[in-house]
């Protein structure tokens, strides 16, 4: 048991809410930072007036502070080198470097290192020029997966269903620039059937603990219609990630990906997240994140049972036992209420009510585009608040959680009504 630590806890979203909140909880009394946080967080931490990508500014404060432990919630700074500053600095991070990061920031790079460490994957080939691209096209037939290689804040994966399409996205990224720097190489991958899942593995470089598989719900609407998002809901465990699946997961897809970048140098700590198809073709890898997923991260945290701090710590200092890494019992579901219009243009500043009446209920409300105006709470973001319930199944925390939902308001709220449907599928 680790007392007293001084823990900085870096990002702004529900992600970071949750982080901050498992932390809280921690029996060692942590003393708790977040860069810049939200109007959750600041409830448990001190929030710093420092954004999540100004490296220089998170480095002199953590000089300046010495936290015994940073955490980097967001992809970009971990992508821009900041586990490596502070490291420099003498300082403990759980988040991997520079280039252990790249199985995020780049695609082409993380197919790369798939492949040479046997962990299974769609086909793909890369291209910086559009003739060439299209010309291949008939190779990998039809919906095909169009990626851009760098970080597109979510948006640079697009699923053609047609010729038209898929030559169209290719001229967006390679010709129009779309996606900028980001898109000026692209993957084409083959469209793989089945069902998603992710699975957080914590990892000190050598060693893997693995949470509970989380099923995110990407599109706006219910029945998975309409426009991407960056999610609006999940759910855990998920029926699809058997035991079997879970053990393909360690042995076939993290364990050999550990061992692959140490042959290259790279020693990857911190949380290696698997996108994962799950299907006719088995447990394929869709993509890497170096991070923790949003809103995974709400429905998985609340179902670590044992203090989070001791196992970041051990991860960041190579040391990770992953029999100490103890899971609940039940079930976990994240219901996200989204500003109207998200994820398209969408208003800010509107009052939000609830969320004490859903907490009394037994919720937990992660707050992920907050703000507090004058003592009120507003809406600061498209995704606004992630209500997360437990219990002991999944139709008890479905219940919970959307009996939460409905003591929520702000004007025009909107959420999925069928988070977790899939499950009972399969249940």
């Amino acid at each position: 048991m680790l007392w007293g630590m001084k823990i900085l806890v870096i990002g702004n979203g529900g992600r970071e809410h949750a982080i901050v909140w498992k932390l809280s909880r921690d029996a060692g009394g942590h003393t708790l930072f977040c860069a810049p946080g939200n109007a959750g967080t600041a409830a448990l931490a001190t929030n710093l007036p420092i954004g999540a990508e100004d490296l220089p500014a998170i480095v002199a404060w953590a000089k300046a502070n010495r936290p015994d432990l940073t955490v980097v919630g967001p992809e970009a700074p971990l992508c821009a080198g900041l586990t490596d500053l502070l490291e420099a600095e003498g300082l403990r991070v759980f988040g991997p470097c520079r280039e252990a990061a790249r199985l995020e920031g780049s695609k082409a790079f993380s197919k790369d290192v798939m492949t040479a460490a046997g962990v299974p994957t769609a086909r793909s080939a890369t291209f910086t020029r559009s003739g060439e691209a299209i010309a291949a096209l008939g190779a990998f037939g039809l919906p095909v997966v169009i990626k851009a290689d760098g970080l597109a804040a979510g948006k640079g994966v697009i699923i053609a269903q047609t010729r038209a399409e898929a030559e169209a996205a290719i001229h967006e990224m390679l010709d129009a620039g779309r996606f900028g720097a980001a898109g000026a190489e692209i993957l084409l991958e083959e469209f793989l059937e089945g069902e998603e899942a992710s699975v957080f593995a914590l990892c000190d470089g050598e060693r893997v603990a693995l949470l509970p598989a989380a099923q995110d719900h990407k599109r706006v609407n219910d029945g998975d219609e309409g426009p991407n998002t960056g999610g609006m809901g999940a759910y855990t465990p998920a029926p699809i990630a058997t035991p079997e699946v879970m053990e393909a997961v360690r042995e076939r897809v993290v364990l050999p990906t550990l061992r692959e970048l140490r042959k290259r140098g790279i020693v990857y700590k911190g949380v290696l997240f698997c996108g994962l198809m799950i299907g006719p073709k088995g447990v394929n890898v869709l993509e890497f994140n170096c991070r923790f997923g949003d809103p995974e991260t709400e429905v998985v945290l609340p179902s670590l049972a044992s203090d989070l701090a001791p196992t970041l710590l051990a991860c960041a200092e190579g040391r990770l036992d992953p029999a100490t890494v103890a899971i609940a019992p039940g079930a976990a579901v994240t219901v996200v209420m989204a500003a109207p219009g998200y994820p398209g243009a969408y208003p800010k500043h509107l009052p939000i009510a609830g969320t004490e009446a859903a907490e009394a209920l037994g919720c937990t409300v992660f707050h992920a585009g907050t703000a507090s105006e004058a003592g009120q709470l507003v809406t600061n973001g498209g995704r606004v608040l992630t209500v997360t319930a437990r219990g002991a199944d999944l139709r008890t925390a479905v219940d919970a959680a959307y009996a939460g939902v409905a003591k929520i308001h702000f004007e025009g709220a909107h959420f999925r009504r069928d988070i977790a449907a899939k499950a009972f599928r399969h249940l």
